[in-house]
């Protein structure tokens, strides 16, 4: 991944982001000589498109186009580029990534431990004594390395200062004493419920690693300073859509959003600043990022928070946790270890009746779901429930699965027998160094058959793609399509592929990229294809992803991007 950043930070310079308002009024133009891949089935492809108002009124020859043109339009030549629909991304926590971006202390997570703690030393020596200090990301690999000891070593570097870093999962928090005195966490604090404070053998105080539920116990705290900053919520919600923008991307699905997440992109979008559709993810109940408000609290409010291009229709639930802290509910068990034993397999977070009794209560107050289930057990399980659902509700509700990497073979009709989405995230279906830290928990033969792309294309599933940013340091599309279509690593860094039999072609990926992901999150009818009628969500190019060798398309740039048919980013010549 090393690569990776340094190909990243060597684009830094060659893109010019726009801060401007997204209003209706949107000139007309006409977008010509160009190679344009439409996503629609019964029009794939075509050489020229018209835009009026902020939406499609024909795509297809030069010569039918300026026939439904307004002569007044704009007449823009594409010089033979290749355009497409803009990229969606299902799984993006966009606003928390602007902040960590902006005002935290960033590491990727194959940094060792004595790096890490240079890193919060010298972000000390920059903050007042009484400032938190706030970042991550240190990768699972170092779980066994955050002992009592090394939360001491911590405590030196901080000089006080309260620190809570977040793991690559971010599932799970390491702070210093400083922040656990603040969290009034102490060696008589009980483990929450699906939670875990690790503590010193002998003494039973707290080391500072915090797993799963008991990540709210700190992050009740951070989010309440978070809540007081409200104006640094909309900043860090601006940069992170230009950075999308930048790649791409004109359409997300915020995956656990907040009354703080809520109420930034209510005033980003009553400013006219929202320059993608965005899909929020309600919490369902009370988690480590939900500790204030939850449930029919938040639904209740969604109406005040809708706008033209904010749509508040989706809950969040948690069935597990993650298979690198032993967390995720899997069908077979975990290599063996001395704490965990030999069969041990996780467990759900709820029994399949109490899963049931919640969709149904979502789905009466039109809410669907994305259920985070990371392990094969749970997936099942979810499956199941929404089976229990279907039978009395019918299947006017489209749910997600979330990070839908392991999944039983004879779990993967039902998707799309009961209309179930497979939420693809983190791009985690090559080798990189989470996979190689699940190698670590889970046998090679189970990580060998996760996220089988290919098997689910091929039996109908609704596939939609997503980054997980900032569970992954960077949301590039390009990233992960290349990894769809190859199963190896982009960077070259790790060697190998992983299930080289799941590849798919670069038609299949690039739905999992565009309509794929619109028609998860019920935006269809407005966006994922280019189509008469629909918003005018698209890309230029600087190159035919289907004439670019498959290990280029990392390196694909793109030159201009319009959301609504306004430029929302332009690359600078």
């Amino acid at each position: 991944m090393q690569t990776l950043f340094r190909l990243l930070a060597s684009r830094a310079g060659q893109v010019a982001l726009t801060g401007g308002t997204m209003t209706d009024k949107s000139h007309s133009f006409v977008l010509f000589n160009a190679v344009i891949c439409t996503m629609n089935s019964a029009q794939p492809w075509a050489e020229a498109l018209a835009v009026c108002d902020g939406r499609i009124v024909a795509v297809g020859s030069r010569a039918e186009v300026e026939a439904a043109a307004d002569v007044s339009a704009e007449r823009i030549d594409a010089l033979g580029r290749m355009v497409m629909p803009g990229m969606a991304d299902v799984h993006n926590h966009f606003v928390f990534a602007g902040r960590a971006e902006l005002y935290e202390v960033n590491f990727p997570p194959y940094c060792r431990l004595d790096q890490i703690i240079e890193r919060v030393r010298e972000a000390a020596r920059q903050r007042p004594a009484e400032r938190w200090i706030i970042g991550g990301i240190w990768g699972s690999t170092l779980l066994g390395e955050l002992t009592y000891e090394a939360r001491l070593r911590l405590d030196e570097a901080a000089a006080g200062r309260p620190v809570m870093l977040r793991d690559d999962s971010h599932h799970n928090r390491w702070l210093n004493a400083a922040a656990l005195q603040a969290c009034g966490i102490d060696a008589d604090t009980p483990d929450p419920v699906n939670g875990t404070i690790v503590r010193h053998a002998d003494s039973g105080e707290a080391t500072g690693l915090l797993l799963e539920a008991a990540s709210a116990l700190v992050e009740s705290v951070v989010n309440a300073a978070i809540m007081a900053e409200p104006e640094a919520n909309i900043a860090a919600a601006r940069h992170a859509l230009q950075r999308l923008n930048a790649y791409g991307i004109t359409c997300l699905q915020e995956p656990l959003s907040t009354r703080m997440v809520l109420d930034t992109l209510k005033t980003v979008a009553e400013r006219e600043q929202l320059s993608a559709w965005v899909v929020a993810s309600m919490p369902v109940v009370q988690g480590p990022f939900a500790s204030d408000q939850w449930g029919a609290e938040l639904f209740a409010l969604r109406d005040s928070y809708r706008s033209r291009y904010f749509r508040p229709d989706f809950g969040k639930l948690f069935m597990d946790g993650v298979p690198t802290t032993h967390t995720a509910a899997m069908l077979d068990p975990y290599l063996p270890t001395d704490t965990y034993g030999c069969c041990f397999r996780g467990s759900n977070f709820m029994t399949v009746p109490q899963l049931a009794r919640v969709i149904a209560d979502c789905e009466q107050a039109g809410i669907s779901l994305k259920i985070h289930c990371t392990g094969d057990g749970s997936v099942r399980a979810t499956l199941d429930a929404i089976d229990v659902v279907r039978s009395f509700n019918g299947g006017q509700h489209r749910h997600q699965i979330a990070h839908a990497g392991y999944v039983h073979a004879d779990d993967i009709p039902r998707f799309r027998e009961l209309g179930v989405v497979a939420d693809l995230s983190p791009m985690l279906w090559f080798p990189g160094v989470i996979v190689e830290q699940l190698k670590t928990v889970l046998a090679e033969e189970q990580v060998n058959r996760s996220y089988p792309h290919r098997t689910m294309a091929e039996a109908g599933v609704l596939l939609a793609a997503g980054s997980d940013w900032p569970v992954l340091p960077d949301p590039s599309p390009w990233i992960g399509l290349q990894g769809m279509i190859t199963r190896q690593d982009p960077t070259g860094q790790f060697p190998g592929a992983l299930a080289e039999e799941e590849r798919l072609d670069l038609a299949t990926a690039l739905r999992a990229y565009t309509l794929g992901p619109a028609e998860a999150m019920g935006l269809a009818q407005e966006t994922g294809s280019l189509e008469v009628g629909k918003s005018a969500d698209l890309i230029v190019l600087d190159r035919n992803l289907f004439t670019t060798p498959v290990n280029e398309l990392v390196h694909t740039r793109v030159l201009t991007t319009y959301f609504a048919g306004q430029v929302v980013f332009e690359a600078e010549v």
